[in-house]
Protein backbone atom coordinates (compact mmCIF):
# COMPACT_ATOMS: atom_id res chain seq x y z
CA UNK A 1 0.00 0.00 0.00
CA UNK A 2 1.46 3.55 -0.89
CA UNK A 3 0.00 6.63 0.81
CA UNK A 4 0.76 10.32 -0.39
CA UNK A 5 -0.73 13.72 0.11
CA UNK A 6 -2.62 15.10 -2.69
CA UNK A 7 -3.73 18.53 -0.32
CA UNK A 8 -4.06 19.25 3.15
CA UNK A 9 -5.40 22.52 4.16
CA UNK A 10 -6.68 23.22 7.53
CA UNK A 11 -8.14 19.96 9.14
CA UNK A 12 -8.96 18.98 5.67
CA UNK A 13 -7.13 16.07 4.22
CA UNK A 14 -7.18 14.35 0.82
CA UNK A 15 -4.92 11.75 0.10
CA UNK A 16 -4.06 9.64 -2.46
CA UNK A 17 -3.62 5.73 -1.61
CA UNK A 18 -2.48 2.70 -4.47
CA UNK A 19 -2.93 -1.01 -3.06
CA UNK A 20 -0.91 -2.81 -5.58
CA UNK A 21 -1.94 -5.97 -8.22
CA UNK A 22 -0.09 -8.48 -6.04
CA UNK A 23 -2.07 -7.93 -2.31
CA UNK A 24 -5.46 -7.80 -4.86
CA UNK A 25 -4.41 -10.80 -6.00
CA UNK A 26 -3.30 -12.30 -2.25
CA UNK A 27 -6.67 -11.37 -1.07
CA UNK A 28 -8.08 -12.63 -3.93
CA UNK A 29 -6.77 -15.87 -3.54
CA UNK A 30 -7.67 -15.90 0.24
CA UNK A 31 -11.15 -15.49 0.02
CA UNK A 32 -11.76 -17.58 -2.81
CA UNK A 33 -10.26 -20.52 -1.04
CA UNK A 34 -12.64 -19.56 1.91
CA UNK A 35 -15.67 -19.79 -0.35
CA UNK A 36 -14.67 -22.78 -1.65
CA UNK A 37 -15.45 -24.28 1.75
CA UNK A 38 -18.95 -22.64 2.16
CA UNK A 39 -20.69 -22.98 -0.99
CA UNK A 40 -21.93 -25.67 -2.50
CA UNK A 41 -22.85 -26.39 -5.99
CA UNK A 42 -24.61 -29.53 -8.14
CA UNK A 43 -22.43 -32.09 -8.83
CA UNK A 44 -19.61 -31.23 -6.18
CA UNK A 45 -19.08 -31.81 -2.75
CA UNK A 46 -18.98 -29.29 -0.53
CA UNK A 47 -15.50 -28.18 -0.50
CA UNK A 48 -14.46 -29.97 -3.41
CA UNK A 49 -15.67 -27.41 -6.19
CA UNK A 50 -12.06 -26.80 -8.33
CA UNK A 51 -10.90 -22.73 -7.56
CA UNK A 52 -11.13 -22.92 -11.00
CA UNK A 53 -14.51 -22.94 -11.74
CA UNK A 54 -15.62 -20.69 -8.45
CA UNK A 55 -13.46 -18.01 -10.28
CA UNK A 56 -15.09 -18.34 -13.32
CA UNK A 57 -18.75 -18.59 -11.86
CA UNK A 58 -18.10 -15.91 -8.50
CA UNK A 59 -14.66 -14.49 -9.77
CA UNK A 60 -15.93 -10.75 -10.47
CA UNK A 61 -18.12 -10.60 -7.30
CA UNK A 62 -16.12 -12.16 -4.79
CA UNK A 63 -13.24 -9.41 -6.35
CA UNK A 64 -15.60 -6.77 -5.31
CA UNK A 65 -16.00 -8.12 -2.19
CA UNK A 66 -12.05 -7.95 -2.02
CA UNK A 67 -11.96 -4.36 -3.14
CA UNK A 68 -14.40 -2.98 -0.81
CA UNK A 69 -12.81 -4.58 2.09
CA UNK A 70 -9.38 -3.63 0.69
CA UNK A 71 -10.68 0.35 0.64
CA UNK A 72 -12.09 -0.02 3.94
CA UNK A 73 -9.22 -1.32 5.54
CA UNK A 74 -6.50 0.28 3.70
CA UNK A 75 -7.70 4.01 4.43
CA UNK A 76 -8.58 3.30 8.25
CA UNK A 77 -4.97 2.19 8.46
CA UNK A 78 -4.20 5.47 6.38
CA UNK A 79 -5.69 7.32 9.01
CA UNK A 80 -3.71 5.95 11.89
CA UNK A 81 -0.85 5.95 10.33
CA UNK A 82 -0.70 9.89 10.33
CA UNK A 83 -1.57 9.72 14.21
CA UNK A 84 -4.63 11.32 13.24
CA UNK A 85 -9.18 10.74 14.21
CA UNK A 86 -11.45 11.31 11.22
CA UNK A 87 -14.31 13.43 12.27
CA UNK A 88 -16.60 11.72 10.25
CA UNK A 89 -15.97 8.66 7.38
CA UNK A 90 -13.98 9.30 4.65
CA UNK A 91 -15.24 9.88 1.33
CA UNK A 92 -14.02 7.64 -1.42
CA UNK A 93 -13.58 8.46 -4.91
CA UNK A 94 -12.54 5.83 -7.75
CA UNK A 95 -11.45 6.16 -10.96
CA UNK A 96 -14.01 6.83 -13.66
CA UNK A 97 -12.54 5.01 -16.40
CA UNK A 98 -14.30 1.97 -16.73
CA UNK A 99 -11.65 0.44 -18.77
CA UNK A 100 -9.12 1.09 -15.86
CA UNK A 101 -11.68 -0.84 -13.36
CA UNK A 102 -12.14 -3.67 -15.38
CA UNK A 103 -8.31 -4.08 -15.11
CA UNK A 104 -8.55 -4.06 -11.33
CA UNK A 105 -12.10 -6.27 -11.36
CA UNK A 106 -10.22 -9.07 -13.24
CA UNK A 107 -6.67 -8.91 -11.56
CA UNK A 108 -4.69 -7.06 -13.76
CA UNK A 109 -4.34 -4.26 -12.05
CA UNK A 110 -3.20 -1.66 -8.96
CA UNK A 111 -6.09 -0.02 -7.09
CA UNK A 112 -6.11 3.48 -6.63
CA UNK A 113 -8.40 5.71 -5.24
CA UNK A 114 -8.67 9.30 -3.15
CA UNK A 115 -9.52 9.89 0.15
CA UNK A 116 -11.03 12.54 1.61
CA UNK A 117 -12.01 13.53 5.38
CA UNK A 118 -11.55 16.19 8.01
CA UNK A 119 -9.26 15.19 11.08
CA UNK A 120 -10.85 15.79 14.40
CA UNK A 121 -8.28 19.06 15.98
CA UNK A 122 -5.74 18.82 18.34
CA UNK A 123 -7.53 19.73 21.98
CA UNK A 124 -5.27 21.12 24.68
CA UNK A 125 -7.67 20.84 27.72
CA UNK A 126 -7.65 23.93 30.50
CA UNK A 127 -6.76 23.21 33.87
CA UNK A 128 -9.99 21.65 35.63
CA UNK A 129 -8.86 22.53 38.94
CA UNK A 130 -8.60 26.00 37.71
CA UNK A 131 -12.96 26.48 36.80
CA UNK A 132 -14.61 29.01 38.73
CA UNK A 133 -17.45 27.42 40.06
CA UNK A 134 -20.63 28.18 42.51
CA UNK A 135 -23.07 25.79 43.72
CA UNK A 136 -25.96 27.34 44.61
CA UNK A 137 -27.66 25.71 47.37
CA UNK A 138 -30.99 26.49 49.01
CA UNK A 139 -32.62 24.81 52.20
CA UNK A 140 -36.31 23.75 52.53
CA UNK A 141 -38.27 26.19 54.33
CA UNK A 142 -41.56 25.23 56.46
CA UNK A 143 -42.90 27.53 54.41
CA UNK A 144 -42.00 25.60 51.24
CA UNK A 145 -43.33 22.65 52.50
CA UNK A 146 -46.44 23.96 54.07
CA UNK A 147 -46.77 25.01 50.53
CA UNK A 148 -45.98 21.43 48.94
CA UNK A 149 -49.09 20.16 51.54
CA UNK A 150 -51.53 22.75 50.53
CA UNK A 151 -50.66 21.97 46.84
CA UNK A 152 -51.57 17.86 47.76
CA UNK A 153 -54.65 18.96 49.11
CA UNK A 154 -55.56 20.61 46.30
CA UNK A 155 -54.77 17.78 44.43
CA UNK A 156 -57.12 15.99 46.34
CA UNK A 157 -60.25 18.41 46.21
CA UNK A 158 -63.32 16.94 45.57
CA UNK A 159 -66.36 18.06 44.16
CA UNK A 160 -70.07 17.51 44.94
CA UNK A 161 -73.28 18.81 42.48
CA UNK A 162 -75.34 21.02 43.48
CA UNK A 163 -78.71 21.85 41.71
CA UNK A 164 -79.18 25.44 42.41
CA UNK A 165 -75.62 26.56 42.90
CA UNK A 166 -74.81 29.78 41.62
CA UNK A 167 -70.55 29.74 39.89
CA UNK A 168 -68.17 31.30 42.29
CA UNK A 169 -64.60 31.44 43.09
CA UNK A 170 -63.03 27.44 43.01
CA UNK A 171 -66.38 26.09 42.28
CA UNK A 172 -66.45 23.77 38.99
CA UNK A 173 -68.29 23.37 36.01
CA UNK A 174 -69.17 21.11 33.17
CA UNK A 175 -69.98 22.62 29.63
CA UNK A 176 -70.41 22.22 26.45
CA UNK A 177 -69.13 25.00 24.07
CA UNK A 178 -68.53 26.00 20.06
CA UNK A 179 -66.21 29.66 19.34
CA UNK A 180 -66.37 31.33 16.06
CA UNK A 181 -64.64 34.23 15.20
CA UNK A 182 -66.88 36.43 12.49
CA UNK A 183 -68.96 33.98 11.40
CA UNK A 184 -67.00 31.01 11.11
CA UNK A 185 -65.78 28.21 13.39
CA UNK A 186 -62.24 27.18 14.14
CA UNK A 187 -60.47 24.38 14.68
CA UNK A 188 -60.44 23.50 18.80
CA UNK A 189 -63.31 25.32 19.40
CA UNK A 190 -65.86 23.10 20.37
CA UNK A 191 -66.12 20.93 23.25
CA UNK A 192 -68.88 18.85 25.43
CA UNK A 193 -68.47 18.14 29.01
CA UNK A 194 -65.31 20.29 29.58
CA UNK A 195 -64.85 20.79 33.19
CA UNK A 196 -63.36 23.80 34.28
CA UNK A 197 -62.80 25.65 37.55
CA UNK A 198 -63.97 29.05 37.88
CA UNK A 199 -60.83 31.76 39.37
CA UNK A 200 -58.22 29.28 37.19
CA UNK A 201 -56.23 31.31 34.47
CA UNK A 202 -55.39 28.38 31.58
CA UNK A 203 -57.60 29.10 29.73
CA UNK A 204 -57.85 32.36 27.35
CA UNK A 205 -58.59 35.92 29.41
CA UNK A 206 -62.41 36.17 29.62
CA UNK A 207 -63.59 32.45 28.78
CA UNK A 208 -63.89 31.26 32.85
CA UNK A 209 -64.62 35.49 34.02
CA UNK A 210 -67.65 35.19 31.62
CA UNK A 211 -68.91 32.27 33.33
CA UNK A 212 -69.09 33.51 37.03
CA UNK A 213 -72.13 33.42 38.84
CA UNK A 214 -73.65 31.21 36.16
CA UNK A 215 -75.76 28.17 36.99
CA UNK A 216 -76.67 24.62 36.08
CA UNK A 217 -78.91 24.78 32.72
CA UNK A 218 -77.66 28.37 31.63
CA UNK A 219 -76.79 29.17 27.93
CA UNK A 220 -74.54 32.60 27.86
CA UNK A 221 -72.42 34.33 24.73
CA UNK A 222 -68.76 34.60 26.42
CA UNK A 223 -66.57 37.33 24.49
CA UNK A 224 -63.09 37.00 24.81
CA UNK A 225 -59.98 38.43 22.45
CA UNK A 226 -57.30 35.75 21.91
CA UNK A 227 -53.90 37.13 23.04
CA UNK A 228 -51.61 39.03 20.13
CA UNK A 229 -49.03 36.00 21.06
CA UNK A 230 -51.66 33.21 21.34
CA UNK A 231 -49.50 30.22 19.31
CA UNK A 232 -52.10 29.71 16.49
CA UNK A 233 -51.56 32.52 14.56
CA UNK A 234 -55.09 32.78 12.64
CA UNK A 235 -56.63 33.06 15.81
CA UNK A 236 -53.90 35.79 17.41
CA UNK A 237 -55.35 39.17 17.99
CA UNK A 238 -58.68 38.07 16.89
CA UNK A 239 -62.43 38.74 18.86
CA UNK A 240 -64.43 35.26 19.22
CA UNK A 241 -67.46 34.88 21.06
CA UNK A 242 -68.41 31.43 22.56
CA UNK A 243 -71.68 29.88 22.96
CA UNK A 244 -71.47 28.19 26.05
CA UNK A 245 -74.06 25.78 27.97
CA UNK A 246 -73.38 24.88 31.56
CA UNK A 247 -74.35 21.05 32.53
CA UNK A 248 -73.46 21.18 35.89
CA UNK A 249 -72.40 23.20 38.86
CA UNK A 250 -69.95 21.64 41.49
CA UNK A 251 -68.76 22.47 44.99
CA UNK A 252 -65.51 22.40 46.13
CA UNK A 253 -65.07 20.46 49.36
CA UNK A 254 -61.38 20.57 49.93
CA UNK A 255 -60.07 18.08 52.47
CA UNK A 256 -58.38 18.52 56.39
CA UNK A 257 -55.14 18.94 56.80
CA UNK A 258 -54.59 16.41 59.47
CA UNK A 259 -52.99 12.74 60.26
CA UNK A 260 -55.97 11.44 58.29
CA UNK A 261 -55.46 13.23 55.54
CA UNK A 262 -52.52 12.07 55.34
CA UNK A 263 -53.22 8.93 55.31
CA UNK A 264 -54.97 8.88 52.01
CA UNK A 265 -52.06 9.60 50.92
CA UNK A 266 -50.04 6.85 52.47
CA UNK A 267 -48.58 8.36 55.06
CA UNK A 268 -48.89 7.40 58.73
CA UNK A 269 -49.33 10.82 60.19
CA UNK A 270 -49.26 14.56 59.12
CA UNK A 271 -45.36 14.39 60.23
CA UNK A 272 -44.89 12.06 58.06
CA UNK A 273 -46.24 13.79 55.02
CA UNK A 274 -44.39 17.00 55.97
CA UNK A 275 -41.49 14.60 55.77
CA UNK A 276 -41.64 13.19 52.34
CA UNK A 277 -42.52 16.29 51.08
CA UNK A 278 -39.32 17.85 52.49
CA UNK A 279 -37.04 15.23 50.87
CA UNK A 280 -38.89 15.52 47.53
CA UNK A 281 -37.77 19.73 47.94
CA UNK A 282 -34.81 18.51 48.56
CA UNK A 283 -33.95 16.06 45.58
CA UNK A 284 -36.08 18.69 43.34
CA UNK A 285 -33.49 20.97 44.49
CA UNK A 286 -30.31 19.28 44.27
CA UNK A 287 -31.58 18.20 40.43
CA UNK A 288 -31.78 22.18 39.80
CA UNK A 289 -28.48 22.63 41.44
CA UNK A 290 -27.21 20.02 39.59
CA UNK A 291 -28.37 21.91 36.39
CA UNK A 292 -27.20 24.98 37.43
CA UNK A 293 -23.47 23.60 38.05
CA UNK A 294 -23.32 21.71 34.56
CA UNK A 295 -24.08 25.24 32.52
CA UNK A 296 -21.36 26.60 34.43
CA UNK A 297 -19.38 23.79 33.45
CA UNK A 298 -20.51 24.36 29.75
CA UNK A 299 -20.38 27.94 29.86
CA UNK A 300 -16.80 27.76 31.17
CA UNK A 301 -15.51 25.42 28.90
CA UNK A 302 -17.00 26.95 26.03
CA UNK A 303 -14.70 30.08 26.66
CA UNK A 304 -12.04 28.61 27.59
CA UNK A 305 -11.43 26.16 24.86
CA UNK A 306 -11.04 28.06 20.79
CA UNK A 307 -10.05 25.42 18.08
CA UNK A 308 -10.49 24.93 14.51
CA UNK A 309 -13.78 23.16 14.09
CA UNK A 310 -14.55 20.22 11.49
CA UNK A 311 -16.69 22.02 9.38
CA UNK A 312 -18.56 18.29 8.19
CA UNK A 313 -19.98 17.75 12.27
CA UNK A 314 -21.07 21.95 12.61
CA UNK A 315 -23.21 21.69 9.06
CA UNK A 316 -24.68 18.45 10.07
CA UNK A 317 -25.46 19.85 13.57
CA UNK A 318 -27.04 23.01 12.23
CA UNK A 319 -29.13 21.36 9.78
CA UNK A 320 -30.58 19.49 12.98
CA UNK A 321 -31.49 22.36 14.76
CA UNK A 322 -32.10 23.86 11.39
CA UNK A 323 -35.00 21.31 10.71
CA UNK A 324 -36.43 21.77 14.63
CA UNK A 325 -36.74 25.41 14.11
CA UNK A 326 -38.57 25.52 10.73
CA UNK A 327 -40.83 22.93 11.91
CA UNK A 328 -41.52 24.94 14.96
CA UNK A 329 -42.54 27.66 13.01
CA UNK A 330 -44.56 25.59 10.51
CA UNK A 331 -46.33 23.81 12.88
CA UNK A 332 -47.08 27.26 15.04
CA UNK A 333 -48.20 28.67 11.50
CA UNK A 334 -45.35 31.70 12.10
CA UNK A 335 -42.57 33.04 9.59
CA UNK A 336 -39.38 34.43 10.41
CA UNK A 337 -40.73 38.09 9.91
CA UNK A 338 -43.13 36.99 13.32
CA UNK A 339 -40.06 36.33 15.22
CA UNK A 340 -39.03 39.47 14.08
CA UNK A 341 -35.72 38.56 12.17
CA UNK A 342 -34.41 37.45 8.72
CA UNK A 343 -33.74 33.99 7.87
CA UNK A 344 -30.23 35.11 6.97
CA UNK A 345 -30.16 36.51 10.95
CA UNK A 346 -31.29 32.79 12.45
CA UNK A 347 -29.55 30.91 10.17
CA UNK A 348 -26.37 32.86 11.67
CA UNK A 349 -27.85 32.83 15.10
CA UNK A 350 -28.62 29.06 15.10
CA UNK A 351 -24.93 28.50 13.20
CA UNK A 352 -23.07 29.92 16.14
CA UNK A 353 -25.36 27.50 18.34
CA UNK A 354 -24.27 24.10 16.21
CA UNK A 355 -20.97 25.70 16.74
CA UNK A 356 -21.00 25.88 20.50
CA UNK A 357 -22.31 21.89 20.81
CA UNK A 358 -19.87 20.61 18.23
CA UNK A 359 -17.05 22.43 20.35
CA UNK A 360 -18.34 21.18 23.05
CA UNK A 361 -18.66 17.61 22.33
CA UNK A 362 -15.47 17.89 21.66
CA UNK A 363 -13.88 18.97 24.28
CA UNK A 364 -16.34 16.49 26.72
CA UNK A 365 -15.20 13.82 24.59
CA UNK A 366 -11.53 14.40 25.12
CA UNK A 367 -11.89 15.07 28.80
CA UNK A 368 -13.41 11.72 28.87
CA UNK A 369 -10.69 9.93 27.35
CA UNK A 370 -7.84 11.21 29.53
CA UNK A 371 -9.88 10.27 32.57
CA UNK A 372 -10.49 6.98 31.08
CA UNK A 373 -14.68 7.32 31.39
CA UNK A 374 -16.51 3.95 31.00
CA UNK A 375 -19.98 3.33 30.25
CA UNK A 376 -20.73 -0.03 31.19
CA UNK A 377 -23.22 -2.80 29.87
CA UNK A 378 -25.51 -2.49 33.23
CA UNK A 379 -25.80 1.07 33.01
CA UNK A 380 -26.72 0.96 29.49
CA UNK A 381 -29.09 -1.82 30.30
CA UNK A 382 -30.71 -0.02 33.21
CA UNK A 383 -31.04 3.01 30.44
CA UNK A 384 -32.86 0.72 28.04
CA UNK A 385 -34.97 -0.51 30.58
CA UNK A 386 -35.97 3.29 31.08
CA UNK A 387 -36.33 3.84 27.57
CA UNK A 388 -38.49 1.22 27.00
CA UNK A 389 -40.52 2.22 29.96
CA UNK A 390 -41.59 5.51 28.00
CA UNK A 391 -43.75 3.64 25.73
CA UNK A 392 -45.83 1.70 28.07
CA UNK A 393 -47.01 -1.44 26.26
CA UNK A 394 -44.90 -1.08 23.47
CA UNK A 395 -41.49 -2.36 26.10
CA UNK A 396 -41.09 -5.26 23.48
CA UNK A 397 -40.61 -3.01 20.83
CA UNK A 398 -38.71 -0.96 22.47
CA UNK A 399 -36.01 -3.97 22.59
CA UNK A 400 -36.69 -5.52 19.31
CA UNK A 401 -35.65 -2.22 18.03
CA UNK A 402 -32.18 -1.48 19.99
CA UNK A 403 -31.26 -5.08 19.29
CA UNK A 404 -31.97 -4.69 15.76
CA UNK A 405 -29.52 -1.46 15.37
CA UNK A 406 -27.22 -1.39 18.03
CA UNK A 407 -25.71 1.72 16.92
CA UNK A 408 -28.63 3.26 18.37
CA UNK A 409 -27.41 2.83 21.97
CA UNK A 410 -24.94 5.57 21.48
CA UNK A 411 -28.10 7.61 21.95
CA UNK A 412 -28.67 6.13 25.69
CA UNK A 413 -25.24 5.73 25.74
CA UNK A 414 -24.29 9.81 25.35
CA UNK A 415 -26.53 11.09 28.15
CA UNK A 416 -24.48 8.88 30.66
CA UNK A 417 -20.96 9.66 29.30
CA UNK A 418 -21.81 13.44 29.53
CA UNK A 419 -22.75 13.18 33.06
CA UNK A 420 -20.10 11.09 34.24
CA UNK A 421 -17.41 13.62 32.45
CA UNK A 422 -19.79 16.36 34.25
CA UNK A 423 -18.79 14.61 37.74
CA UNK A 424 -15.50 14.03 36.85
CA UNK A 425 -15.08 18.09 36.60
CA UNK A 426 -16.73 18.55 39.67
CA UNK A 427 -14.00 16.51 41.42
CA UNK A 428 -11.66 18.78 40.15
CA UNK A 429 -12.89 21.92 40.26
CA UNK A 430 -14.70 21.37 43.94
CA UNK A 431 -16.78 24.31 43.50
CA UNK A 432 -18.16 26.70 46.54
CA UNK A 433 -21.41 26.69 47.98
CA UNK A 434 -23.32 29.72 47.52
CA UNK A 435 -26.58 29.87 49.68
CA UNK A 436 -29.98 31.25 47.68
CA UNK A 437 -33.06 31.53 47.91
CA UNK A 438 -35.86 28.73 46.64
CA UNK A 439 -36.83 31.75 43.76
CA UNK A 440 -33.16 32.07 42.92
CA UNK A 441 -32.27 28.61 42.71
CA UNK A 442 -35.34 28.30 40.67
CA UNK A 443 -35.12 31.40 38.58
CA UNK A 444 -34.10 30.85 34.52
CA UNK A 445 -30.65 31.61 33.84
CA UNK A 446 -30.73 35.39 32.46
CA UNK A 447 -29.11 34.29 29.35
CA UNK A 448 -30.62 31.07 28.69
CA UNK A 449 -32.37 31.96 25.00
CA UNK A 450 -28.69 33.16 24.15
CA UNK A 451 -28.77 29.29 22.78
CA UNK A 452 -32.21 28.41 22.31
CA UNK A 453 -34.07 31.19 21.17
CA UNK A 454 -37.77 31.91 20.46
CA UNK A 455 -39.49 29.02 22.47
CA UNK A 456 -37.97 26.45 19.86
CA UNK A 457 -36.80 23.00 22.29
CA UNK A 458 -33.86 21.57 20.21
CA UNK A 459 -33.02 18.00 21.38
CA UNK A 460 -33.82 18.19 24.57
CA UNK A 461 -33.50 14.27 24.89
CA UNK A 462 -29.86 14.43 23.70
CA UNK A 463 -30.53 12.84 20.93
CA UNK A 464 -26.95 11.52 18.60
CA UNK A 465 -27.09 13.21 15.18
CA UNK A 466 -24.99 10.62 14.10
CA UNK A 467 -21.60 12.15 15.54
CA UNK A 468 -19.47 9.28 17.11
CA UNK A 469 -16.41 11.74 16.05
CA UNK A 470 -14.88 8.16 15.94
CA UNK A 471 -13.82 7.78 19.22
CA UNK A 472 -17.49 6.72 20.68
CA UNK A 473 -18.53 9.73 22.03
CA UNK A 474 -21.46 11.71 21.38
CA UNK A 475 -20.96 15.62 22.05
CA UNK A 476 -22.90 17.33 24.67
CA UNK A 477 -26.21 18.76 23.18
CA UNK A 478 -25.87 21.68 25.99
CA UNK A 479 -29.65 22.20 27.45
CA UNK A 480 -28.76 23.02 31.23
CA UNK A 481 -30.32 25.93 30.88
CA UNK A 482 -33.66 24.53 29.67
CA UNK A 483 -34.59 22.66 33.33
CA UNK A 484 -38.39 23.57 33.86
CA UNK A 485 -38.40 25.73 36.88
CA UNK A 486 -42.19 25.32 37.13
CA UNK A 487 -42.24 22.77 39.54
CA UNK A 488 -45.45 22.29 41.95
CA UNK A 489 -43.69 21.06 45.16
CA UNK A 490 -44.47 18.64 47.28
CA UNK A 491 -46.30 16.46 44.94
CA UNK A 492 -46.63 13.18 42.90
CA UNK A 493 -45.78 10.61 45.97
CA UNK A 494 -48.20 8.13 43.50
CA UNK A 495 -51.14 8.95 45.77
CA UNK A 496 -52.51 12.49 44.28
CA UNK A 497 -56.34 10.66 43.99
CA UNK A 498 -56.51 13.25 41.61
CA UNK A 499 -59.80 14.95 41.66
CA UNK A 500 -58.62 18.19 39.66
CA UNK A 501 -59.00 19.36 36.19
CA UNK A 502 -56.12 18.78 33.76
CA UNK A 503 -58.08 18.42 30.90
CA UNK A 504 -57.04 17.52 27.59
CA UNK A 505 -59.37 19.45 25.37
CA UNK A 506 -61.40 22.74 26.36
CA UNK A 507 -61.70 26.20 25.49
CA UNK A 508 -58.57 27.39 23.95
CA UNK A 509 -55.68 27.96 26.48
CA UNK A 510 -53.51 31.01 26.57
Amino acid sequence: MQISEASVTGLKRELKVVIGQGELTQRFTTRLDEFKDQVQLKGFRKGKVPVAHLKKLYGRSVMAEVLQQAVEETSRKAIEERKERAAHQPNINLSEDKEELERVLSGQSDLAFTMSYEALPEITVTDLTQLKLERPVAEVTEEAIDKGVASLAERSTRYEVEADRTAGDGDRLTIDFSGRVGEEEFEGGKGEDVQLVVGESRFIPGFVEGLAGAKAGEERAVNVKFPDDYPEQKLAGKDAVFAVKVKEVAKAIKPEINDEFAKTLGAETLAKLRELVSGKLASEYLSVTRQKLKRQILDALDKSHDFTLPETLVASEFESIWRQVTQGLEQAGKTFADEGKSEDDMRAEYRTIAERRVRLGLVIGEIGDKAKVQVGQDELRRALIEQARRYPGQEKMVYEFYEKNPSALVELRAPIFEDKVVDHILEQAKPADKKVSVEELMKPDEDAEAHLHHGHDHDHDHHDHGHDHAHGHDHTHDHSHDHDHGHDHGHDHGHDNEHHHDQDHGPPKK
